[in-house]
């Protein structure tokens, strides 16, 4: 295995603006280059979803004994969280690889928290609460300023730590502390991922019984749960929006799966159905799937399971699902899990370009920004109607044509862009599709070999 170990800075432990540069620096810079017309077919693997690595690597914060993590994928926003937690005391052993991480957090340094935390990624704030959890003190440098998906509000985090009898101060910098944090009733006004999991990262150690109403219940929050339960945690309500906790006071080590990527699956099978090839994902866990492939079936793809292996065939109908009533036109509506999630939407949306019919897509969530990359996919030859940002009316089929494109920072809506132009007629050139390493390790590699025509150009 590759041991990850940085050495302290400074007389007094690392330096908060080491680890700043850490947390935003570019690892890559790249454009790429898409000849449209190739067909993707095949048989993929995913990898570890992103959204559940993260917390859980956080969460290995709230135990000083060895935790063993698989099926880690080998992703920019993991190895930032990597660099950040050994510059703090973590021991982090990461055979990239096998995917197996082993994390010992014996000997993290207090000051680390105390002088001056940094917030310059967005997936640091799950850090406020195993910090808070374990030392008591959190200082907060820096504030989020937000990403192209619109401003990330801190607020329903502290509103929380308040409830566990944090005391907060804010002048220059946000000062969080605690003295024994209790147990608490929970009820958020809206169902907040990073809030949830900053919750229950504090609820398991805090003394009493801990009640969440409204809680965010994604497949990340449920591994997230039963990580914790894995290392002596008592959650109950797994998978619900009612989670009721029993502080433990202590946890222990263990060893734990990353779940497959829902995302990912679902892009995969979205570029099969988009090119007209024959796709199949294994270990595409069927228990998450029923609404989504309810929803490819409302642009005209069915998807089949074989197992746990998904599976769309080649050249998909594409007819819009016909509604009941014969006055309304099909809908695609976004909302926090169970709903279909909004990580998804701009996979849909670029599918919906192929569809014979009109498809109304409703992102009920709070992205401000979300739908801003449209007029993108309105070069490539999309016919868009924009109600609001919240609202589109995707008008189908389109003709798409190769062109120049300039790529968001959103990872699924770049995936999307790389969709419509392997749809395209001619070559298109996407410029920068760099956040598509932050999710999805070896993805044009693994376009390639499933039959892309792609060429990457590192600009770094």
């Amino acid at each position: 295995m590759r041991r990850f170990r940085i050495r302290f800075l400074g007389t007094f432990g690392v330096t908060f603006e080491s680890v700043h540069y850490i947390l935003t620096k570019t690892i890559r810079m790249s454009d790429l280059k898409v000849v449209g017309g190739s067909v993707i077919s095949g048989t993929v693997t995913p990898s570890g979803n992103k959204n559940s690595v993260l917390p859980v690597m956080c969460a290995t914060i709230l135990t000083e004994e060895p935790v063993t993590l698989r099926n880690v994928p080998e992703i920019s926003d993991v190895a930032k969280l990597v660099d950040f937690m050994t510059n703090i005391g973590s021991n982090i052993e990461w055979d990239k690889k096998s995917g197996v991480m082993t994390i010992i957090n014996d000997s993290l340094d207090e000051k680390a928290a105390q002088e001056g935390f940094p917030l310059g990624m967005f997936g640091a704030v799950l850090l406020l609460g195993p910090l808070s959890a374990r030392f008591g003190k959190v200082v907060i440098k820096s504030q989020v300023k937000g990403c192209s998906l619109g401003m990330r509000p801190l607020d329903p985090h502290f509103i929380m730590m308040e409830k566990f009898g944090a005391k907060i101060t804010r002048n220059c910098n946000t000062e969080i502390s605690f003295d024994n944090p209790k147990g608490s009733f929970i009820w958020t006004d809206h169902q907040s991922v990073t809030t949830t999991e900053n919750a229950i990262m504090m609820a398991v150690l805090a003394k009493g019984v801990t009640e969440f109403v409204n809680a965010a219940c994604e497949p990340h929050v449920q591994d997230l749960c039963n990580f914790l339960n894995s290392l002596g945690a008592k959650i109950e309500g797994i998978g619900s929006n009612r989670l009721v906790i029993n502080g433990v006071g202590k946890l222990g080590g263990g060893e734990f799966d990353i779940s497959s990527d829902h995302h990912e699956i679902t892009t995969f099978l979205a570029l099969g159905a988009m090119t007209g090839g024959e796709v199949r994902v294994k270990k595409a866990i069927p228990q998450h799937f029923p609404l989504i492939i309810d929803t490819f079936k409302k642009l005209g793809v069915e998807i089949e399971y074989d197992g746990d292996t998904a599976i769309v065939r080649k050249d998909q109908s594409f007819e819009v699902q016909k509604t009941y009533e014969n006055n309304l036109m099909q809908r695609i509506e976004i909302a926090p899990w169970p709903y279909f999630p909004v990580d998804l939407l701009p996979l849909m949306i670029a599918l919906s370009l192929k569809s014979k019919g009109e498809v109304w897509f409703w992102n009920k969530m709070y992205y401000e920004w979300g739908l801003f990359w449209l007029p993108e996919l309105v070069k490539l030859g999309a016919k868009i109607m924009m109600c609001d940002q919240y609202r589109v009316l995707m008008l189908g089929p389109c003709e798409l044509k190769g062109t120049i494109i300039k790529c968001p920072d959103i990872i699924r809506a770049t995936v999307a862009l790389v969709m419509a132009a392997m749809a395209a007629k001619g070559e298109s050139t996407l410029q920068g599709v760099d956040t598509i390493f932050r999710a999805h390790p070896g993805f044009f590699e693994q376009l390639t070999k499933l039959g892309g025509d792609l060429e990457v150009i590192d600009r770094v």
